[in-house]
C-alpha cells in the first residue's frame, strides 16, 4: 500500500519511563506503526531535570502558605507525610523490581539509542542522523512533568523534520512563563497533530494554529498484535477478578468501594500498581495486557488501561482522578467521546448498575475512521508515495 524510496530512518522522542505501563506501550505501539510504514525506527532515550526554585522568596513564599493551613489541614498534611515514609521502603523495592521488568520488555521488544539525551546534552548532529524526528506521544508536552524542555519540540532537528504524533500536554492551559516559547517552538513544527481537544485549543490559543486531533498510537495497532507481546501473568488468578489500576490517589472510600464490588460480585480484587497487592507491582507491560484481557471487571482511572480494556473489548468504569492529578482528564473526556464511551463512567453506571454490560459493536468502524486520519496525516508527512 505504501512504497518509501530507500529505508528512511526515524527517530522518536517521547518521554522514556521505565515503570509507567501507558508510556512504555505507546512507544511500542509508535514503534510498530512507523516500521510498518517502510521506516527504520529508533526512540531517543531522554532525561528532563526540573527548575529548582532557591531563594529567600521562595522560602518566604512556602512559609506564607504553610501559615494560611488551618490545624486540621496541617495535621493530615503531617499523617501523610507520615504514611509515605512508612511505605517508602516498600515502594523503592517495587519500583525496582517493576523498572527491572519494563526493561526486559523494552529489551526485547523495542529499540533504542545507546545514548541519552538531555536538555544539557544533545549531540551537535543529532538532528542530522534521522530522516525525520517524531515527537509522540505521552505527555510529552506537559510542562508540569518536563519543565518547559526544548528537546520535546524538537528543536535540535531542522524544522522541515519535526513530526508530532498525537502529543499530550496533559493540562488545560500553560503556565505563563512557558507560554512564549511553546508558542514559538509549536509554530516551528512542519507537521502538527494532538492527542487530546484541550490541545488543540492550547496550540489554537497560542499560535492560531489548527491541530487536528488524532487517537493514541496505541489505537493503532490491533487486538491481534497486541496479545502478540503480552506475557502471561505470573501471579494470574486462577479464578474470575476485578482489576484495578489507579494513576492518581485512591482514597479509603474508594478502596472500600472496590473490595464491596469485587466481593458482591464474587471476584477476586487484583490491584496493579498498588502497595495493597505488592506481590503483582513489579508485573511487566506484557503481563499488563494479560492482566486486562483475562479479567472480568477492569476499574481505573488511566487513560491507557481504558485503551487496552476497549482492545481487549473487556467491561470497565471509568473513575475520576483522585489526588494532585485530579484535573488531567482532557485526555479520557476526548477518548470516552470519541469511541462513544461516556456510559462508563462510574457516577453512570452507578444509576443503572450495569457493571458488566457492555456494547463494543460499534468500535470496529470508529477504530477504521480514526486509523485512515492518522495513516493520511503521515502519508503526508512522512513524504510517503
Amino acid at each position: 500500500m505504501y512504497k518509501i524510496d530507500k529505508m528512511k530512518k526515524i527517530g522518536i522522542l517521547t518521554i522514556t519511563d521505565y515503570v509507567n505501563y501507558g508510556n512504555r506501550l505507546q512507544n511500542y505501539a509508535s514503534q510498530e506503526l512507523l516500521k510498518s510504514l517502510g521506516f527504520e525506527v529508533e526512540s531517543i532515550v531522554n532525561v528532563t531535570i526540573p527548575e529548582v526554585e532557591t531563594g529567600m522568596a521562595f522560602t518566604m513564599t512556602r512559609i506564607k502558605n504553610a501559615l494560611k493551613l488551618s490545624p486540621a489541614t496541617i495535621i493530615k498534611k503531617i499523617s501523610e507525610k507520615l504514611d509515605e515514609r512508612k511505605n517508602h521502603d516498600k515502594y523503592l523495592g517495587g519500583q525496582r523490581a517493576k523498572e527491572k521488568s519494563f526493561r526486559e520488555f523494552s529489551e526485547k521488544y523495542m529499540r533504542e539509542t545507546d545514548f541519552t539525551v538531555s536538555q544539557k546534552n544533545i549531540p551537535t548532529d543529532l538532528g542530522e542522523r534521522y530522516d525525520y524526528v517524531v515527537v509522540g506521544s505521552d505527555q510529552i508536552w506537559n510542562p508540569k512533568i518536563r519543565y518547559g524542555s526544548s528537546i520535546d519540540f524538537l528543536t535540535f532537528a531542522p524544522k522541515q523534520k519535526r513530526v508530532a504524533l498525537a502529543p499530550s500536554f496533559g493540562v488545560s492551559s500553560i503556565p505563563e512563563k512557558y507560554a512564549a516559547r511553546y508558542a514559538q517552538w509549536i509554530s516551528e513544527m512542519a507537521f502538527l497533530s494532538v492527542r487530546e481537544q484541550a490541545g488543540a485549543d492550547i496550540i489554537k490559543n497560542l499560535t492560531g494554529l489548527e491541530a487536528p486531533v488524532h487517537v493514541d498510537p496505541t489505537l493503532m495497532l490491533t487486538k491481534e498484535q497486541w496479545l502478540s507481546v503480552a506475557q502471561p501473568a505470573k501471579r494470574k488468578p486462577t479464578e474470575k477478578y476485578l482489576l484495578t489500576y489507579f494513576i492518581g490517589a485512591v482514597s479509603k472510600k474508594r478502596k472500600q468501594f472496590l473490595k464491596d464490588l469485587a466481593a458482591k460480585n464474587n471476584l477476586k480484587l487484583v490491584q496493579l500498581a498498588s502497595l495493597d497487592d505488592i506481590e503483582r507491582y513489579d508485573a511487566s507491560p506484557g503481563e499488563f495486557i494479560d492482566y486486562i484481557a483475562s479479567s472480568s471487571l477492569v476499574c481505573t482511572d488511566s487513560f491507557h488501561a481504558i485503551i487496552f480494556s476497549m482492545q481487549m473489548e473487556r467491561p470497565f468504569v471509568v473513575f475520576d482522578r483522585e489526588g494532585k492529578s485530579a484535573v488531567m482528564s482532557s485526555r479520557i473526556d476526548t477518548l470516552l467521546s470519541k469511541f462513544k464511551f461516556e456510559s462508563r463512567k462510574l457516577n453512570n453506571i452507578i444509576n443503572t448498575g450495569e457493571y458488566f454490560k457492555i456494547d463494543f459493536n460499534h468500535l470496529p468502524e470508529i477504530l477504521e475512521f480514526e486509523r485512515k486520519k492518522v495513516l493520511e496525516y503521515l502519508n503526508k508527512a512522512l513524504e510517503i508515495k
